[in-house]
């Protein structure tokens, strides 16, 4: 015990290998009443393993896991919620108030409005989770947790898809509850996030506990250093220059629109350019790239590809065309988990590994392992399914795919979501080399210094249109907030 409070979980000398491949080594700590503990640690350091056998959801080699009979809640990375129900039952799926064996369903919307008022967000306990946008998926899944009156709360990267200030009311909540006794696991890879509301700070490298200290002890250059075991100089690559905005460009799109969700809709994007989309939950970010890759139907303006007009009716059409798209939840839009890592790599890309109506199976293996080498993914080999591994793997996979059709055109939807330090320098790294070589990068990213790190032009959208272009000294994460909130500077 410590002064923070009694031992609600114990984690003593715990080990798990799958296989032959050891995921944790002699893992040992605690947590106490009324305190938080953020767990950092690269993609496939062994924090969702960990997570797993907490949540009895995964048996360990060895060791003992104790929670002293308290009742555990979590938020997990991938969604899991069931797409067909509403919100309301998905928030209380398997612990549904009852009376003679019949629902009490007005008691599952007012519960349902009572956690969504503490988050402060507005969303209807009737809708079907499947036609939420992900940012209210990911409120979803927070109010479930919070719904389940824990006294150990796991949150697994919960403020991946949540702006500044949605991010501050969860951790008001996570306040709240540290003062009324109970505790959380916080597993972030927004490493500032960690220092600030976390109590302790638990590192794993490669299955091994190698720091459980105080927070602010590390400030976070160290803590990336004991995460990956060697130094990172430096986040991001060198910005690409501004292209010669006299040339033609790549992509036109001219007052586009979409149903309700978007209007106006006007910009040109050139060949070699990383060029930023930002704006705040629900402002169309997301809609809008599923526009341009046919995902969902183009009601009136026009977009030009190449000098050409297009209209994609489906996402078969603008891969032909040389146009990719990373989608912000990638397990449900991006890949398939139950098929192995060398058929998700040539997904899009399948019928030029096949003759005759027979897959070529060679070739596949052989660009797998390309693709493997090039973007550092981990993975007992190119059979494993892809659900075992990473989430930071998975989205390599992703990009992979997204790579494989030769694209002239790649749009990056949250492109590093639920990836640690080190991957997404890779990632960087990635979408800088492809805009060297020519093709046109659409960047869409909640995370402000991702895209000033990224880009020299960002869009910012509010409420379906385009707010504004950011460039040069203009460029800033007050400016882009002026314009994501739809609040008018006044002029001084």
């Amino acid at each position: 015990m410590t002064a923070s409070g009694r031992t609600l979980l114990k984690i003593s000398n715990l080990e798990k290998s799958y296989n032959r491949n050891r995921v944790l080594t002699d893992i040992t700590f605690e947590l106490n009443s009324g305190e938080i503990v953020g767990i950092i640690g690269e993609n496939g350091a062994g924090k969702s393993t960990l997570v797993k056998c907490i949540l009895n959801l995964v048996k360990p080699d060895s060791g003992r896991v104790e929670n002293f009979g308290n009742r555990i809640s979590a938020i997990h990375q991938e969604f899991n919620l069931a797409l067909d129900l509403s919100v309301a039952e998905n928030i209380f799926l398997g612990n549904e108030p009852s009376k003679l064996g019949f629902l009490r369903r007005k008691d599952m919307r007012e519960r349902a409005l009572h956690e969504f008022a503490r988050l402060k967000v507005e969303i209807s306990p009737d809708a079907l989770v499947r036609d939420l946008p992900v940012s209210e998926k990911q409120m979803v899944e927070i109010a479930k947790a919070m719904a389940a009156d824990a006294n150990i709360i796991i949150m697994d990267e919960p403020s991946t898809l949540l702006n500044h200030e949605e991010t501050e009311r969860l951790f008001g909540i996570m306040r709240e509850l540290r003062a009324a006794g109970k505790s959380v696991i916080y597993i972030s890879h927004k490493l500032a996030e960690v220092n600030e509301i976390c109590d302790r700070v638990v590192i794993l490298r490669d299955g091994v506990l190698v720091y459980d200290g105080k927070s602010g002890e590390l400030d976070p250059l160290e803590m990336v250093r004991r995460m990956v075991g060697r130094e990172l100089t430096r986040m991001f690559p060198e910005k690409r220059p501004l292209p010669d905005m006299s040339k033609s460009p790549v992509l036109k799109v001219d007052n586009l629109g979409s149903g309700k969700l978007l209007k106006n809709i006007s910009f040109e994007l050139r060949g070699g350019e990383v060029l930023g989309l930002a704006g705040l939950g629900g402002s169309g970010r997301s809609e809008l790239a599923e526009t341009l890759c046919g995902l969902r139907r183009m009601d009136t303006g026009t977009v030009e590809l190449n000098g050409k007009r297009v209209r994609f009716r489906n996402v078969r059409q603008a891969l032909d065309a040389g146009v990719s798209y990373l989608p912000e939840d990638r397990q449900n839009a991006g890949i398939l988990t139950d098929f192995s890592l060398a058929e998700n790599i040539v997904l899009s890309s399948l019928k030029r590994y096949c003759r005759f109506g027979w897959i070529r199976w060679g070739l596949v293996r052989e660009k797998a392992a390309e693709y493997i080498r090039e973007f550092r993914i981990k993975s007992e080999s190119q059979d494993t399914l892809l659900r075992y591994l990473s989430g930071g793997n998975q989205q390599k996979a992703a990009l992979a795919k997204g790579l494989d059709v030769n694209p002239g055109v790649f749009i990056f939807d949250e492109p590093t979501r639920g990836v640690d330090v080190a991957a997404r320098r890779d990632i960087y790294e990635f979408i800088n080399h492809l805009a060297e070589s020519g093709v046109a990068c659409l960047m869409i990213c909640s995370d402000l210094e991702e895209l000033l790190g990224m880009c020299r032009r960002v869009l910012v959208m509010h409420n379906g249109e385009i707010a504004g272009e950011l460039c040069g000294e203009s460029l800033t994460e007050e400016e882009i907030m002026y314009l994501a909130t739809g609040v008018k500077r006044e002029k001084e």
